[in-house]
């Protein structure tokens, strides 16, 4: 087949007959498959394309000892990576078009780990039981489709044969589906951007796209601002707008939607230009207003929704996060600029609204301006509030001076 097999990842030894059903149901819809074995124990249903043996070599033990030692966490964690490398291997040399998989939690977090080593845009279809909770880990930053089985994964019934026929039908059209080719492939640029800092980054980025660009935002949630990192290593991007730098506060200050220690790095590590600003910096992120820490219950919260509750950053928060994102933007070795928004960095940070905090802020600019040191970055203020229009377009129009400055050099 010129369109590529669609890879089964299981362990037949447990699951043997559900996915001989998807094989089949892939099959006729003329389609190839080639199925990797993942099972450790007991006899396959049926033969594999790749054994488990083969797999277990390849996440460093051998498939006898791992049998030995009958240690089911150890097993996973082989398994696991052996999977992740057979399947890297077999998409970059060309064989596979696509990956599903079926489990519970031991046989999702095998399959959809090795479904993380793919691209963003080759399908993944997971059929999980744990598919109704949270599923961070298994999805990571890449496009994994996550189908709840609602029954376990247990024979071929009036019910789970509908839902594996779903999801067997579903990878078959991701496969054999072809995109609408855009006309014009236009140079891309990332943006980043909360609820709160909403009208800038819409402002901003339709000004960029009526000058040629094509934008791709980013909701800065944890997982969003580590797709979008992931994505600026990736090459294809020509300048960031990180306008929302909140996941910062989530970081430093154990809130629910950190991305890492390691936000704010790509751009310089790929050597493009950015204009960053410090958008929704006021705030951390906790569940509801029930799951806000002891320690936090006096301090000034906001209810955003019935799941999500805000936390106003104090003054000494601020000076700290002020030079965290200082010390990233030191990294660059190109122009870039820091916009800073004088007059607010959110929605609810503006006089009146329930985290204007002139103070905090002051305390956060006055750090940025101590700490950026970097003579490659441009520190920008205007006396503006984040969401007005002339700071988003004065954002807009930055970046694309310094990407066109970028191409001359």
């Amino acid at each position: 087949m010129t369109l590529g097999e669609i890879l089964i990842v299981r362990t037949l030894d447990t699951k043997g007959e559900e996915f001989a059903y998807i094989k089949d149901i892939i099959e006729n819809n003329r389609i190839e498959t080639v199925v990797m074995d993942c099972g450790v124990k007991g006899e396959p249903f049926f033969k594999a394309e790749i054994s488990n043996r083969e797999v277990a070599e390849k996440g460093g033990v051998p498939l006898e000892k791992l049998i030995r030692e009958d240690d089911r966490g150890k097993a996973i964690d082989v398994m696991m990576n052996g999977a992740a490398r057979v399947t890297e291997n077999l998409y970059e040399s060309g064989k596979i078009a696509g990956v599903i998989s079926l489990g519970g939690s031991a046989g999702t977090t095998i399959a959809t780990n090795a479904m993380q080593t793919l691209p963003v845009g080759v399908p993944k279809v997971m059929v999980s039981t744990v598919a109704s909770n949270n599923i961070q880990s298994y999805v990571g930053v890449k496009d994994v489709t996550i189908m709840y089985s609602v029954l376990d994964i247990s024979g071929i019934n009036l019910f789970s044969s509908q839902i594996l026929a779903n999801a067997a039908f579903a990878i078959s059209g991701m496969v054999q589906g072809k995109p609408p080719q855009l006309e014009v492939e236009k140079p891309l640029i990332v943006a980043s951007m909360f609820g709160l800092t909403t009208p800038s980054v819409t402002k901003a980025r339709a000004y960029l796209e009526n000058k040629g660009y094509e934008v791709l935002v980013f909701h800065a949630t944890g997982t969003g601002g580590q797709a979008m990192e992931t994505l600026i290593e990736s090459g294809w991007i020509k300048g960031v707008l990180d306008v929302t730098t909140t996941e910062w506060c989530d970081e430093l200050i154990g809130g629910i939607l950190s991305a890492g220690p390691h936000r704010l790095e790509a751009a310089a590590k790929a050597g493009i230009p950015q204009v960053v600003s410090t958008g929704a910096l006021d705030m951390i992120n906790f569940g509801s207003i029930e799951t806000v820490p002891h320690q936090y219950k006096d301090r000034n919260l906001y209810k955003h929704n019935a799941t999500t509750t805000l936390m106003r950053t104090t003054k000494e928060e601020n000076k700290q996060l002020g030079e965290i994102i200082a010390g990233k933007l030191n990294m660059v070795d190109r122009p870039s600029a820091l916009f800073l928004p004088l007059k607010g960095v959110s929605g609810i940070d503006i006089e009146g609204k329930p985290f204007y905090g002139p103070e905090e802020n002051r305390a956060l600019f006055d750090a940025l301006r101590a700490n950026v040191i970097n003579y490659e970055i441009e520190v920008i203020e205007m006396d503006h509030h984040i969401n007005d229009q002339s700071f988003a377009l004065a954002m807009a129009k930055k970046l694309i001076q310094l990407i066109e400055e970028n191409v001359g050099d």
